[in-house]
C-alpha cells in the first residue's frame, strides 16, 4: 500500500526544438521573355508595316531637328534615288540581286547552324577567279569558250574557299565561325596581290577589262546590261526554295540544324552533310562573284562585294530562311542604301545623317521581329496565368 502512495515521478521534459527558420521566398524577376507560339502571317506582316512607318516617322523628327529640312522632301529624294529614271532603277535591280544571290549562298549554313562568314571572301575569290582569265586568255578564246571557263573557275574556287574550313569543322571540330571569316582576309590580299602585278604602275586600280572586244562580257537582254544577272538570279531563287523546302538534302539540312545528334540517330552522315552544305554555299557565291566580274563591274577590285558578304545574313535572318522573302528583304536594304547616298548628295549633308536615317529604319525593323517571336511576361501577369 505504501507502494500505492508513492507518486510516478515526473517524465523530463525534452528540450523544446528551435523553431524552424522561415523559408525564404524566391523573388521572381520583374519580367520574362517568352517564345510565342505562333503569330497569323497578316498580322506579322501588319506589325511590320507599322514598325516601317514608326520608323519613318522618327526619322522625320530627327532630320528636322538636326537640319531644319522637310522631312517630305527628304524622303522623296530616297524615292528618287532608286525611280527618278530607268537606269536607276535598273542599277537598283542589279544590286538586290547580287544582295539576294549572296543571300542565297549563306541561307543553307546557316539554316544549318554553320555560321559562314565567309560570303565576302568567296565572291572575291570567285571574281578574282574570273578576272584571271579574262586577263591572261581574254583576247585568245572566242567570248562563249571564255565565259564557260571563267564560271567553272568561279564555281571551283568558290566550293574550295568555303568547302575547306568545312573539311576542319567536320574532321576535327574547328570553330567555323573564325576560319570562315580569316578566310576573307585571305582573299583580299590574293586581289590586292594580283592586281599589283597586273598593273605595274602601282595605282593599284586595275580598270575596266577587255572594254574593245567585250570578250567574256555577258550578253545583253532586251537592251538592258543587266537584265541576265537578274534573271540568272531568279532561276536561283525559285531552284534554292524547291531545294530547302522539298529535296531529300534539304531535309537532312534542317535536322542537322535542329540536332545533330538526332541527325545522327536517324542515320544522317553529319561530317558529309556539312561538307556538302558548305561547298553549296561557297558555289553560289562563286557564281556571285561572276555576275560581278562578267556582268557588270567588268573589273577586279577588293571591294567588289560591296559587303554584301555581311549584309546578306540580315538579308537572311530578316527572311526566315525563305528565298522568296528575301527578295523583299534584299530590296528593301538596297533602297535604303541608294536613297540614303541621294540625301546626302541633293541636300549637300553628311553622309552620317543618311546612316543614322538607315540604322533607325533597320533597327525598328529587327526590333519588330524579336517582338514578332518573343513577348514580354511581367511578374503579376505569369503569376495570374500559372495559377
Amino acid at each position: 500500500m505504501s507502494d500505492l502512495n508513492n507518486k510516478a515521478p515526473a517524465p523530463e521534459k525534452l528540450p523544446a526544438s528551435p523553431a524552424p527558420e522561415a523559408e525564404k521566398k524566391v523573388r521572381e524577376p520583374l519580367f520574362h521573355i517568352v517564345k510565342r507560339a505562333g503569330i497569323p502571317r497578316l498580322k506579322a506582316w501588319g506589325i511590320r508595316v507599322v514598325a516601317i512607318l514608326l520608323a519613318l516617322l522618327l526619322n522625320a523628327l530627327i532630320i528636322h531637328w538636326l537640319t531644319g529640312l522637310d522631312p517630305l522632301a527628304v524622303y522623296k529624294s530616297m524615292f528618287d534615288g532608286s525611280f527618278s529614271t530607268s537606269r536607276k532603277f535598273w542599277v537598283l535591280l542589279q544590286n538586290t540581286a547580287m544582295l539576294l544571290c549572296i543571300a542565297l549562298a549563306v541561307t543553307p549554313c546557316y539554316k544549318m547552324r554553320f555560321w559562314n562568314l565567309g560570303a565576302e571572301g568567296q565572291v572575291l575569290i570567285g571574281a578574282l577567279s574570273s578576272g584571271a582569265l579574262m586577263f591572261y586568255v581574254g583576247d585568245k578564246l572566242p567570248s562563249g569558250v571564255l565565259i564557260a571557263l571563267m564560271l567553272g573557275a568561279a564555281l571551283l574556287s568558290g566550293i574550295l574557299w568555303a568547302g575547306f574550313p568545312a573539311l576542319f569543322k567536320a574532321r576535327f571540330g574547328t570553330n567555323e565561325t573564325l576560319f570562315t571569316l580569316m578566310m576573307n582576309y585571305v582573299a583580299i590580299q590574293l586581289v590586292n596581290t594580283m592586281i599589283a602585278i597586273w598593273v605595274p604602275s602601282g595605282s593599284g586600280v586595275l580598270g575596266i577589262m577587255n572594254s574593245r572586244t567585250n570578250n567574256g562580257w555577258l550578253p545583253t537582254v532586251f537592251g538592258q546590261k543587266y537584265a541576265l544577272n537578274i534573271i540568272i538570279v531568279s532561276l536561283l531563287t525559285v531552284f534554292m526554295f524547291i531545294y530547302l523546302k522539298y529535296s531529300k538534302h534539304g531535309y537532312e539540312i534542317a535536322v542537322v540544324g535542329e540536332s545533330e545528334n538526332t541527325a545522327r540517330y536517324i542515320g544522317i552522315n553529319v561530317r558529309k552533310v556539312v561538307i556538302r552544305t558548305a561547298a553549296l554555299s561557297g558555289c553560289i557565291a562563286g557564281l556571285a562573284g561572276f555576275l560581278l566580274m562578267a556582268g557588270s563591274a567588268h573589273t577586279v577590285s577588293n571591294t567588289i562585294a560591296g559587303g554584301n558578304g555581311f549584309t546578306a545574313v540580315l538579308v537572311s535572318w530578316l527572311a526566315k530562311f525563305n528565298p522568296f522573302v528575301m527578295i523583299l528583304t534584299s530590296l528593301l536594304i538596297e533602297f535604303l542604301q541608294k536613297g540614303a547616298g541621294e540625301i546626302a548628295q541633293a541636300f549637300r549633308l553628311s553622309s552620317d545623317i543618311a546612316d543614322i536615317a538607315t540604322g533607325i529604319i533597320l533597327f525598328f525593323i529587327i526590333g519588330c521581329e524579336f517582338f514578332l517571336n518573343y513577348r514580354i511576361m511581367f511578374r503579376h501577369k505569369a503569376q495570374k496565368e500559372g495559377k
